[in-house]
């Protein structure tokens, strides 16, 4: 996720400081990996260097002083440009889970194992329950009453590609044999 882009996003309704921007960012991408403040100010140092956002002004609030931030028009033409933008599928497949598989092959060969394929089913299965536990939350979390549409989204979001993961980790636990095979030769 581009942060300098959904900070412009979030600054497209007017002006806001950047405790209030980690604030709404947090409302609007519960699901997301975290932003942490010192990111928040960082990216709007940028954003305004790049004469995508300005400085409007402070704003104390009866508490401590903040500074305002705007979007510019030229940050306005790039968050369209980058909001119409086709997001390209990614052209290589970092997958954790089957490095990990082939690991445990080479692993169990190099030690000269007997069964080349029961680490890494074992992996398998043990990976299987950490995703179907996480399922079972984010589940859970949508299905409770009064959730917001963000946080549903982005729990489908989830779940969709956790469905995959475990889809492709049954499909692999029944190839692990052929995958050795393929593995020991290469």
């Amino acid at each position: 996720m581009s942060t300098r882009h959904v900070l412009l996003g979030l600054l497209a309704g007017g002006s806001r400081h950047g405790y209030d921007l980690k604030r709404r960012y947090d409302e609007r991408f519960p699901q997301a990996r975290p932003l942490a403040y010192g990111q928040v100010y960082t990216t709007l140092q940028r954003l305004v260097r790049d004469g995508l956002a300005a400085v409007e002004g402070t704003d104390s609030d009866g508490g401590p002083e903040r500074t305002l931030y705007r979007s510019t028009a030229e940050g306005s033409r790039e968050l369209a440009r980058w909001a119409d933008e086709v997001t390209p599928p990614a052209p290589f497949v970092t997958n954790e889970i089957f490095a990990k598989v082939v690991v445990s092959i080479l692993v169990a060969a190099a030690a000269g194992g007997g069964d080349r394929t029961s680490d890494a089913a074992a992996y398998l299965q043990a990976q299987r329950a950490a995703h179907m536990a996480r399922m079972r939350e984010l589940t859970e979390l949508k299905t409770t009453p009064g959730t917001d549409l963000s946080t549903v989204l982005s729990a489908d979001y989830a779940l969709a590609h956790l469905d995959a993961d475990v889809r492709w980790m049954t499909t692999t636990a029944t190839r692990l044999a052929t995958l050795t095979a393929e593995v020991d030769t290469a």
